[in-house]
């Protein structure tokens, strides 16, 4: 078990131990939720599926689309764990009005609809940037490079 993270002791003196190594469980606590981040993490995820997305209609794959369209609803839903006062706006903007209507877009197989549903979220995206007081969020090649095709 070398190559794990593992001791019998918390002070093990290793400083691959950095967890077991604090001070006390709070202090392990606070540790781990600043190695989580916050909701920045979770729009990371989010950017990185959104653009697999678009490359998914692309081609014509409406099963990798769905797959990830599913899991950037997870990755909001924890981002607002981290930090509720994000989640009116993610609920109210996108989860609640938007992502079935996307999703349903996209098992149609229809890729007239499936396009028509990915700019329908897009806008939703944007829409939730400008709620947050980030406008500047939506100037940049992310949405600039993923207009759907007409």
């Amino acid at each position: 078990m070398a190559n794990f993270a593992y001791s019998d002791s918390y002070e093990t003196g290793n400083e691959r131990d950095w967890l077991l190594n604090a001070g006390s469980d709070k202090d392990r606590l606070i540790l781990l939720q600043n190695y989580l981040g916050g909701f920045s993490i979770s729009m990371w995820e989010v950017g990185y599926r959104y653009k697999s997305i678009y490359s998914s209609l692309q081609d014509e794959n409406f099963d990798l689309a769905i797959y990830h369209w599913k899991k950037i609803k997870n990755a909001i839903e924890r981002g607002y764990l981290k930090r509720p006062a994000r989640k009116d706006n993610a609920e109210f903007i996108f989860l609640k009005p938007v992502f079935g209507k996307v999703l349903n877009s996209f098992e149609s197989r229809d890729i007239k609809q499936a396009w028509l549903g990915f700019s329908t979220g897009r806008s939703a995206c944007m829409a939730c940037h400008k709620a947050e007081n980030i406008p500047w969020m939506n100037n940049q090649p992310l949405f600039r490079n993923t207009v759907a095709p007409k």
